[in-house]
């Protein structure tokens, strides 16, 4: 399948942008068109609301329906206590912000990673990481808290212990409609867990996201080709919005987000640096694949079990 490459640059916010359109026999202008932004979030919350309100106003401007944000777009913290400092709860300053956001563009919003202090807060002194849908009045249509916490030890990338200052949740969404297909909700280090999107996939997922801030090391060797691995096995889009760039002494991010067509082609990618790439979603190519690699037709749960079981 034949594509068409072209580069947007806005020379009055400095924002390398990339549409990469499908060239199908139908007019592309009438697939919905998603933004995924790439950003370098810091302790700052009022300079990264700024650097975010501004890609998602120009993924307003060009077109988009939908606007992804990565994890961690409200602040990257320096330690586990900053981070409990800066959380909010949902009803917070912050996300009321996006709410107008979201109103004043007509734009829905997957905001990719929310420090969240939940309803039990006071109790246990931290946060959930939680992936937030905004619809475009500024309603909260769906809630994800990040299942699987990243604590590893990655030689020359240093430690990350998640679970110091966050609770895993306790479920999964059902995938959500929106303007761009029905989409299933993750966040970063839940990507790799195949049974997770094989479930979300199974209760009728089209596009996938990861919402990420992958590291230095694990980024080159693993970030591509799990996205890519995730959008064959599951013939779902996947749209991976992710941190880039230096966030302060003590952390850095590997960017290169991306999305991906349920072929595994790679058919939008962000440049260096903070800034967005946009993509058609093209639904009808999805079924017309499914119908010709019917994978999920020839599953044998009898052999191996029922791998990421539906969602009730």
């Amino acid at each position: 399948m034949a594509f068409e490459l072209r580069k947007y640059l806005s020379e009055e916010k400095g924002f390398n942008l990339i549409l990469r359109t499908m060239a199908a026999s139908s007019s592309s202008s009438e697939l919905p068109l998603v933004a995924v932004c790439q950003v370098t979030s810091t302790p700052d919350k009022e300079q990264n609301f700024k650097t975010c309100a501004e890609l998602i106003r120009e993924a307003a401007r060009l077109g988009a329906c939908l606007a992804f944000l990565p994890e961690a777009f409200d602040f990257i913290a320096r330690d586990p206590e900053e981070t409990r400092r800066l959380s909010e709860p949902l009803s917070g300053n912050l996300l009321e912000e996006y709410t107008q956001l979201a109103r004043e563009c007509g734009l829905w919003l997957s905001l990719g990673g929310f420090h969240e202090r939940g309803q039990d807060w006071e109790q246990t002194q931290k946060i959930y990481n939680c992936h937030v849908i905004l619809n475009n009045m500024g309603s909260v249509v769906a809630t994800y808290r990040k299942t699987h916490l990243c604590d590893v030890e990655i030689p020359g990338q240093g430690p990350m212990r998640e679970s110091n200052s966050t609770i895993p949740g306790p479920s999964l969404e059902s995938p959500i409609s929106t303007p761009a297909g029905k989409i299933g909700l993750a966040i970063c280090y839940d990507m790799r867990f195949p049974e997770l999107s094989l479930a979300l996939v199974q209760a009728g997922a089209e596009i996938l996201t990861y919402p990420s801030a992958f590291g230095s090391v694990t980024g080159p060797a693993h970030w591509e080709v799990l996205l890519r691995a995730r959008a064959i096995e599951t013939q779902c889009y996947v749209v991976a919005a992710a941190q880039c760039g230096r966030h302060h002494e003590k952390r850095a991010s590997y960017g290169h987000s991306m999305v991906v067509d349920p072929w595994g082609t790679v058919v939008a990618r962000c440049s260096e640096g903070p800034g967005l790439c946009l993509a058609r979603i093209d639904l009808n190519y999805l079924q017309q694949l499914r119908k010709q690699l019917p994978v999920f037709q020839h599953r044998r749960p009898d052999l191996y079990g029922n791998l990421g079981h539906p969602l009730s």
